[in-house]
């Protein structure tokens, strides 16, 4: 192992190769934070990430790198990389929280990519200088061609708006669920400092990801966030800070609500996200399975793919509106973590579940599964038998 990467095991601290305005990223950045464990965090044009990225296997952020050198790619498992050794302090003991904070790092993760680029992509007049900046200082100072290479990265992800499925047909209806989220989210924080009570729970984290790093910097969906929803920015704030941050709720206390609440304002904020998150999936659902019969990779075979790369794509309508959209399997790799809890339950529980789900426009996503199941395997997600 390299000396770079494991340098920081002299104070017990953490590297985190990261970048400010990264989506992924700020899910790892802000629960490092919020748990209190010591983390340096470093740009991606710095000495150690090219052989960092090597052993997670893709070049993308977050990177993590442990005191003994152990990486670990994806902002996802590198929360549970420290759940997983620590009790799962942010997993709540009820079935039914559980589940809600699943499927809101689900949601984080895959279901609101599509806002997250239109906002930062779609409006060059508000963003681009601000973004300019971000990506121009992802390279040392000495790169050649640095201003150019700045350019280039952007107008490449720039065209990943359009292959997630934002258009001119469909701008206006991605721009209206969006402002419908934000209205039921700022309904919800009225009540609660976090999703699920006094503490943050996995799926805070998950949902900050997109909330944060596109929607809650970038100045033009900042800009509409602060007016339209307050109090949803000061949760993007409140997540990024290591206290509770929640003065203003005065006895809201610093634990989950009891009995396995779940909030009315929260079953509403998910019936928004529905509108869209259900039929994508399902087309995503029903591709995969048909591509796994014809080509059938063999086990092993990775089954993500670098920015703007895919198996193919899908058409699906959300409020008669036709969209297509690249296939991810991705988001059905952290689906089955539903699909598991799901079975672990006795008749009952699942009952409870399945009636949380119907009310929340979900019920269908227990119905969403793949004929093989995604693994992770040193780093990488790969097809299982």
């Amino acid at each position: 192992m390299d000396d770079k990467l494991v340098q920081s095991a002299k104070n017990g601290s953490y590297i985190l190769y990261s970048a400010p305005h990264s989506l992924y990223a700020g899910r790892a950045r802000s629960y490092l934070v919020k748990k209190g464990i010591p983390f340096e965090e470093r740009s991606l044009g710095h000495d150690g990430f090219k052989e960092a990225a090597t052993l997670g296997k893709l070049p993308t952020i977050p990177i993590l790198v442990t005191p003994l050198g152990e990486v670990i790619r994806d902002g996802a498992a590198i929360v549970e990389h420290f759940e997983s050794t620590s009790g799962h302090p942010c997993s709540p003991s009820g079935p039914l929280q559980n589940l809600m904070s699943i499927l809101f790092d689900v949601i984080g993760a895959e279901g609101l990519r599509r806002p997250a680029m239109h906002y930062r992509w779609n409006y060059p007049e508000d963003n681009d200088a601000f973004l300019r900046h971000h990506f121009f200082s992802l390279f040392k100072p000495d790169t050649p061609d640095r201003e150019q290479k700045t350019e280039t990265a952007m107008v490449k992800l720039r065209s990943v708006s359009e292959l997630r499925g934002v258009t001119n047909d469909t701008r206006e209806l991605v721009e209206a669920l969006y402002l419908e989220l934000l209205d039921a989210l700022n309904v919800h924080f009225e009540h609660t400092p976090y999703l699920l009570g006094g503490r943050p729970c996995v799926g805070d984290f998950g949902l900050l990801a997109p909330l944060h790093g596109h929607l809650g910097r970038d100045p033009h969906p900042a800009g509409l966030m602060k007016k339209r929803a307050p109090r949803v920015y000061r949760w993007v704030e409140r997540m990024n800070r290591a206290d509770q941050d929640a003065s203003e709720y005065f006895d809201c206390g610093t634990d989950f609500l009891p009995n396995d609440e779940i909030p009315v304002t929260l079953q509403t904020v998910l019936r928004v996200v529905a509108q869209d998150f259900i039929p994508e999936t399902a087309a995503s659902a029903d591709f995969l399975n048909l591509w796994l019969s014809q080509k059938n990779p063999e086990v092993g075979t990775p089954a993500v793919f670098r920015l703007g790369s895919s198996i193919g794509s899908i058409e699906f309508l959300v409020r008669a509106q036709a969209f297509k959209a690249l296939v991810v399997p991705y988001r059905h790799f952290h689906l089955q973590r539903i699909h598991r809890m799901f079975d672990e339950h006795d008749n009952l529980t699942q009952d409870q579940i399945a009636q949380l789900l119907k009310a929340c426009g979900m019920d269908n996503i227990l119905n969403f599964k793949l004929n093989r199941q995604i693994g992770r395997l040193d780093n990488l997600e790969v097809w299982l038998d």
